[in-house]
């Protein structure tokens, strides 16, 4: 499974970015999620959907704010961020894993190279 992410930049707080993350290789995961790692700080979950019916999982700093969805048609994953805070500046990696459903970065062995989000204040 090879991922690409893209859609990252800089914008004001308040504002709005569309993540893109385009799957190829083997067909599609159970979950595809993304992380996010901001300097000196653990990689962490942000959202998570199930591909086969794009239930979606999210953590309560962004709940409310972000939303996660695929496009079956184009292999492709979205993460459209909406009222950004500074606190939301990191690297975000879309991640993906088939089998159960797991929230912690260790458990998604297919890892796309990262975009940089950066919300200025």
């Amino acid at each position: 499974v090879q991922l690409q992410a893209s859609g990252g930049g800089l914008v004001q707080a308040g504002g709005s970015l569309r993540l893109s993350c385009a799957v190829s290789g083997r067909t599609v995961s159970s979950y595809m999620g993304w992380f996010r790692q901001a300097p000196g700080k653990e990689r962490e979950f942000v959202a998570i959907v199930r591909w086969n019916d794009n239930s979606a999982y999210y953590a309560d700093s962004v709940k409310g704010r972000f939303t996660i969805s695929r496009d079956n048609a184009k292999n492709t994953v979205y993460l459209q961020m909406d009222s950004l805070k500074p606190e939301d500046t990191a690297v975000y990696y879309c991640a993906a894993r088939y089998g159960l459903y797991y929230d912690r970065p260790r458990y998604y062995p297919y890892w796309g190279q990262g975009t940089l989000v950066t919300v200025s204040s």
